[in-house]
């Protein structure tokens, strides 16, 4: 092996690969310092023969490998050796993967490295212990704590953290404050400071300097494993100096044990003695709730109890299972370090708490038995309020019914009965509204089928809406009949015909025709007229309303189909004959079924027309005929 301290580059030096070699290279020679052995070179390959890797194995290992070649030539000879060294690994239990003789041999870079950090973490980290946690995270705390009262020092990794040399300066002072003044540090040195930190833990504390100054400055990301090998240095250092550090620990540690234990304690009894208040008050506050008479009542402190026990009781039920954990864990806590067991004050004890949790129990039962109890009360009240309105309802329907059945006597009697009916139906609406209500009220309190009546809402108003159209025809037909009843210069056929036609198109039954709905009964009667016509006969009717009654209809028609003799009516008639011409022939006449005699009187005093030979001017014979 070389025989100096030699730092070898590789031509990947810059990265993880380079910087572990190095670091794992110099642990390793420090090591093989302790007995004066020559220092290596390369790991990776000094380790190639296997004699190396024995050697280090037996020193960090207390122990002798036995036998071995020790100046091994042949291939096979390394490989035995190497072998050697792996069976002592795996008999302390240490897992090696993926490895095997050959690698080693063959300076298989990547595994060797992997192999060594695995010894490193064996026999110098996994021992390191710190408030419970070992290994690396031991480390790490153990760092944290030195470390925390430095500023500018945050450590959170064996990486970014130490690239401003602040940390290891940190740990120096913390343990030799002496050996360097940490505030007279510039914290933008990182470099500087770095260097001042290896120098010191070299010259004065003995730990080798595992790592160079660009390894952690100048990497972008420092290796995790070899800040962490070089750092382990520092705590094995100041293992001796910490017995004291340890003491003071240790006496902290009681202290807060004792401190917790009784915080726990204090939390136990003020939770137990609100809890126990929490439930006494609510019991008191049913116990003074008075008995609701009124369904909303009832059900609202149905409701209001359903909701305690979803969101009050569930959050006191809790807090009890918490309380009983708790308790426990401060036995628990208390055993563990050989105290003496806790009593809770009078009062706040287990058994009172299940005392106060029993009597809970006790209170909800009559609780809901009560409020069960007001509910069935006021569902049998709210029956009878809802049979009551509606059997009331039903009778005047009926009284109405069998009147309108019993109808007799004149017209004039009819319609002042009629009329009284109708002024008795006008207090069913309001009727039906707080019927209505009742109703909802019993489908809220889920009342289903009704043990005071059989009638409905929906069914009531139906006959009532049915009662009053009845009522609306029946007043309606009796007023048409006085209309029609001096109209006798008519045949019942024709009033008969007239009034279904009227009814046809009275489809909203009003005792009303519009103007579209009059021209269409008088287009099914057969009597149709131009639109100007129309227009015109409609405004006279209906004196600028909109629509024109029955009677109105009805004297309309007696006019239009009764013979009256009047220069409007003769006129029309001509007109017809003569298809709108201004005069009319003898063959017009004759065409229109007139008898000979009354063509002979016709023609006989009609003037002949200018405006054609044969034809006779109707319009001069009219004027002549009805000149005054």
């Amino acid at each position: 092996m070389p025989g100096g301290n030699l730092r070898v580059r590789s031509p990947a030096s810059s990265s993880w690969e380079a910087v572990q070699s190095r670091t794992f290279t110099k642990w390793v020679n420090a090591r093989l310092s302790e007995r004066t052995l020559s220092p290596l070179d390369d790991i990776c390959t000094d380790f190639a023969d296997g004699t190396a890797l024995i050697q280090l194995l037996e020193i960090i290992g207390d122990a002798s490998l036995g036998r071995f070649n020790r100046a091994p030539r042949m291939r096979i000879q390394k490989v035995e050796n190497v072998n050697t060294a792996l069976d002592f690994i795996r008999a302390r239990k240490i897992s090696l993967t993926n490895i095997g003789a050959e690698d080693i041999v063959d300076a298989n870079r990547k595994l060797i490295l992997g192999m060594i950090w695995i010894i490193i973490l064996r026999f110098t980290i996994e021992d390191i212990s710190e408030e419970g946690l070992s290994a690396m995270d031991g480390l790490l705390l153990w760092c944290q704590r030195k470390t925390a009262p430095y500023k500018n020092v945050r450590v959170r990794d064996f990486s970014h953290s130490w690239q401003s040399g602040l940390a290891f300066c940190a740990l120096i002072h913390r343990h030799r404050p002496d050996l360097l003044d940490y505030h007279a540090l510039d914290p933008r040195d990182a470099r500087g400071n770095t260097a001042r930190a290896f120098d010191v833990a070299e010259r004065h504390l003995g730990i080798p300097r595992l790592l160079d100054v660009e390894d952690v400055c100048d990497a972008a990301k420092p290796d995790e494993r070899s800040v962490m090998t070089y750092v382990a240095q520092y705590f094995h250092a100041f293992a001796s100096l910490s017995k004291a550090e340890t003491a003071g620990r240790r006496l902290a540690k009681f202290a807060d044990v004792a401190q917790a234990a009784f915080d726990m304690q204090h939390d136990y009894e003020q939770r137990v003695r609100a809890l126990i208040a929490a439930v006494r008050a609510q019991q008191d506050a049913w116990a003074d709730a008075p008995a609701a008479t009124a369904f909303a009542a009832a059900r609202a402190q149905s409701q209001a109890f359903d909701a305690y026990k979803a969101s009050t009781k569930r959050s006191w039920t809790h807090e009890k299972i918490e309380l009983d954990a708790l308790l426990g864990d401060i036995q628990v806590k208390r055993v563990t370090y050989n105290l003496a067991p806790f009593a809770p004050r009078a009062g706040l004890a287990p058994r009172d708490l299940d005392a106060a949790w029993a009597q809970l129990a006790a209170a909800e039962v009559r609780h809901r038995k009560a409020v069960n109890q007001s509910i069935r009360q006021s569902r049998d009240a709210l029956q009878r309020r809802y049979g009551a309105e509606a059997n009331a309802i039903q009778r005047v329907l009926n009284g109405i019914a069998h009147a309108l059945a019993a109808l007799s006597g004149d017209l004039d009697a009819q319609l002042a009965t009629v009329t009284a009916l109708i002024a008795d139906t006008r207090p069913l609406d309001a009727a039906l509204a707080r019927l209505a209500q009742l109703e909802q009220l019993c489908a809220e309190a889920n009342i289903d089928e009704h043990d005071y009546t059989v009638y409905a809402v929906a069914d009531l108003a139906y006959d009532a809406e049915m009662t009053t159209k009845a009522l609306q025809k029946k007043i309606r037909f009796i007023e048409n009949q006085a209309a029609v009843r001096n109209l006798t210069n008519l045949t019942p056929a024709q009033l008969e015909e007239f009034e279904a036609t009227f009814r046809h198109f009275d489809r909203d039954e009003l005792n009303l025709l519009g103007d579209a709905e009059f021209r269409a009964a008088l287009d099914s009667l057969g009597h149709s007229f131009s639109d100007d016509e129309f227009a015109v006969l409609f405004a006279q009717l209906a004196c600028g309303a909109d629509a024109i009654s029955f009677e109105v209809y009805i004297r309309f028609l007696v006019e239009l189909t009764e013979d009256q003799t009047t220069p409007e009516q003769l006129l029309q008639s001509f007109r017809v004959i003569a298809a709108d011409k201004d005069y009319v022939t003898r063959e017009d006449l004759r065409l229109s079924d007139l008898p000979p005699a009354a063509i002979a009187c016709l023609l006989r005093d009609m003037p002949a027309s200018d405006a054609d030979p044969d034809g006779y001017d109707y319009l001069a014979y009219l004027r002549n005929v009805f000149q005054r």
